[in-house]
């Protein structure tokens, strides 16, 4: 059994800086990609950064400059560092860990329970 679990969300002031941790434990044998999502109510969950094994990293154009993905396979953790915070990153972001169970396995996603993240102005 996998359990991803977010951490780190909070409120916090326009400008200011947050940074999110996920979480892997359980059965986790290797971890492919990881990513953070982002979702508000009603609207599509939308990719907010993603990290490969190889540490190619891809981010959306709104966070580009201010957002940094991060990961240690040592510990199944991914971090996302949200800096310059701004009214409209407001959401719940999940995590979406990649891995394999055991050798020889495929890739299963894995989605964490999210974490609210909430910029005043």
């Amino acid at each position: 059994q996998v359990h991803v679990v977010e951490s780190g969300g909070g409120l916090v002031q326009a400008g200011e800086s947050l940074r999110l941790s996920c979480v892997a434990s359980g059965s986790v044998y290797s971890i492919n990609t990881q990513g953070w999502y982002r979702q508000a109510p009603g609207k599509q969950r939308e990719l907010v950064a993603v990290i490969a094994s190889d540490n190619t990293i891809n981010y959306s154009d709104s966070v580009k400059g201010r957002f940094t993905i991060s990961r240690d396979d040592a510990i199944n953790t991914a971090w996302l560092q949200m800096n310059s915070l701004k009214p409209e990153d407001t959401d719940v972001y999940y995590c979406k860990t990649s891995l394999r169970t055991g050798a020889g396995r495929p890739n299963y996603d894995y989605w964490g329970k999210g974490t609210l993240v909430t910029v005043s102005t």
